[in-house]
Formats: structure tokens, C-alpha cells, sequence
């Protein structure tokens, strides 16, 4: 008896139910975001709110360990097929040996979001020269803090003590001063800080910008108008930005990821004037599907939907030349302006 009722539950095949498995997983797209209070997995999830159509295409946004570790799953974790991560996630990968060939086989369908970086400290921390030996959390372990914040500190040559502790849990620890900062990354406006009540003289670190941060970097100051909570009015603070993509595995012509991905990218380019209104995360006004990556090779399909969509009607494009300046032009041309200030000094 008890052998009978520990039988193993009928598949779907065994009860003749192939054709409905078939429909759900025929256009299902999966796609990496990250942890519950960040920019990437609201991004993930307006992707679903915008592209979806029934069974034509389904997106699926999955709670991820971050940017870092969502390059990790789109190389081998099963039901990913779309992850959102930084561009220097790769100097990471680099640097581990851990993936050999990683340009080649982690491509990306477009540029996203801008994103900070930011350094929250104790009011004793008056610049990041004084974190060093000090503890530092940079989140959740495979967050992208955890890519960005070592490349940064050593670029800087200031050597913390890194902890992983989750930033609501950390921010709590600063309080006692058990920890002397938290690193953040996310597209303005964080969550993390906008709703962050202020404790008195925790503060931004200022991070000026140099030459060492041209490969993957831009300045991008912060102001009282983007936390007015936490930065006093009319102040700026120096500060980094980096660049997200929408990453893919490089997969090869005639396979079923393959056949799969080229209905995403169509939707994604066709319907990406949803992504604009009011109700998206705002920087989606900022992406231009045509910019080009750094370090990076755009994904086979996404170049010919690109292409294609050029020599029609609609076209990016067309799109590209009549929107307003974006972040990525804003910081990009601060920092030529910065390059050439500094030329006349030398």
C-alpha cells in the first residue's frame, strides 16, 4: 500500500498532454534580473509588461543573485535566455579566468539604463581614503556592487575589509558602526535610497573622476534634486556611472533558443515605445537601441532586426536622431569636457 501511494505523479506526455506542454514552452523567454529592491528586476518585469502576448510570447522576469551571477546563469543555468548586467561584468570574468572566450559567447541586444554607483558612509568616513581596513558591504554576493566595487576601490588603491551583508540589513549595522559603508549600484532613482530615512551625517562619498575609469566609466554627479533627502540643497557630489545591456547567449543560427530569441528582439524593437510611458521606470526613455557597446559584439539577430528595421518604416533610427539628449550623451560629454579641461593644464 504505501508503495502504491508513493507512485510518481503522470507526466504530461503519459496522459497525452505533449501539444498544451508544447504551447506553453514554445515561446517562453526567460529573462535574469536581479534581487527584489533593484532597478534590474523592475526593468525585467516592465519587459514582461510590455512585450507579452499570451501564447505568441511569454516573458518570464526571474528574482536573480544579481548582475554579476546573471551572466554565470545565462552560461549555464537551464530557462535563461535574456539577463540584464553591467558591462564590466566582463573585467571580472577577465580577471577570474573562470570563462574562457566570454565577448564571444555573451553578446548583448541592446545598451539599457545608466547606472550609479554609489558609497553611503558613517559620518566619520570623510573620504574613501578612510575606508581603508575598514568593513564595507557590497551586498548580496553576485549583485553588481560586488563586480563594480573592487574594480573601483583598486583603481583608487584603497583596500577595505568587503563584507556581503543584504543593504537593508547593512544599513542597520552603520548605525552601530559595525559596518563603515554600503556600495550600491542602480539607475537613478534607487529605490534603496529614495525611500532611505535619513540619519544624521551619513552621506555620499564624493568619487572623483580620473583617466583610471575611461574603459568602462563616465561622471555623473549626484544633486539635492535626485535624493533630496540626502543631499543638501544645491550641493553636487562626483560620482561614477556605468552602462547595463540586455545580455544573451550567443546562440547559433537554427536552434530552438535561437528561433525563440528572434520573436523577443522583434517584439522588444517593434513594441520599445511602450517601454516610454508614464508608467516605466523613466531612464527606458534614455535607451538608444542603436548605440553601440564598448568591449562588447551585439547579437547576431539583434544586428539584422537593427538592419532590417532601417531600411523600413519606424526605424530606430529615425527615433535616434529626433530624442533628447540622453544620460549616457549628458555624461559622455562632461567627461570630454573634463579631458579637455585637463589637456590645457598639462
Amino acid at each position: 500500500m504505501a508503495q502504491k501511494a508513493q507512485r510518481t505523479a503522470p507526466t504530461a506526455a503519459a496522459v497525452g498532454e505533449q501539444p498544451r506542454s508544447a504551447e506553453v514552452n514554445n515561446w517562453t523567454i526567460g529573462i535574469a534580473g536581479g534581487f527584489f529592491e533593484g532597478t534590474f528586476i523592475r526593468y525585467a518585469v516592465e519587459l514582461a509588461k510590455a512585450l507579452d502576448d499570451g501564447e505568441n510570447l511569454r516573458i518570464l522576469p526571474i528574482v536573480s543573485y544579481g548582475g554579476n551571477e546573471n551572466v554565470n546563469d545565462l552560461l549555464y543555468l537551464k530557462g535563461v535566455d535574456v539577463a540584464i548586467t553591467y558591462t564590466d561584468t566582463f573585467e571580472l570574468y577577465r580577471k577570474s579566468g573562470r570563462v574562457r572566450d566570454i565577448e564571444q559567447r555573451i553578446n548583448y541586444i541592446s545598451e539599457l539604463l545608466v547606472g550609479e554607483f554609489y558609497i553611503y558612509a558613517r559620518p566619520e568616513i570623510a573620504s574613501v581614503k578612510d575606508l581603508e581596513g575598514k568593513k564595507v558591504t557590497l551586498g548580496t554576493k553576485g549583485g553588481s556592487a560586488t563586480t563594480t566595487g573592487p574594480i573601483v576601490f583598486e583603481r583608487l588603491g584603497v583596500r577595505p575589509e568587503f563584507v556581503y551583508v543584504n543593504n537593508t540589513v547593512a544599513l542597520e549595522k552603520m548605525k552601530t558602526g559595525e559596518i563603515a559603508a554600503v556600495v550600491s549600484t542602480g539607475g537613478k532613482p534607487n529605490d534603496l535610497f529614495v525611500k532611505l530615512k535619513p540619519e544624521p551625517g551619513f552621506h555620499f562619498l564624493s568619487i572623483p573622476y580620473s583617466e583610471k575609469f575611461a574603459d568602462y566609466y563616465v561622471p555623473c554627479p549626484l544633486t539635492s534634486d535626485d535624493y533630496p533627502n540626502l543631499i543638501p540643497i544645491g550641493q553636487s557630489i562626483d560620482n561614477l556611472c556605468m552602462s547595463a545591456v540586455l545580455a544573451v547567449y550567443n546562440f547559433p543560427k537554427g536552434s530552438d533558443r535561437a528561433r525563440r530569441l528572434e520573436r523577443f528582439i522583434q517584439y522588444y524593437f517593434e513594441r520599445f515605445d511602450k517601454l516610454k510611458q508614464p508608467s516605466f521606470h523613466p531612464k527606458w526613455k534614455e535607451v538608444n537601441l542603436l548605440a553601440k557597446v564598448p568591449g562588447w559584439n551585439r547579437y547576431w539577430l539583434a544586428a539584422e532586426k537593427l538592419a532590417a528595421m532601417q531600411n523600413g518604416a519606424g526605424a530606430p533610427a529615425e527615433a535616434a536622431a529626433n530624442r533628447a539628449p540622453s544620460e549616457r550623451d549628458k555624461t559622455f560629454e562632461e567627461f570630454l569636457a573634463w579631458r579637455k579641461q585637463r589637456e590645457k593644464k598639462q
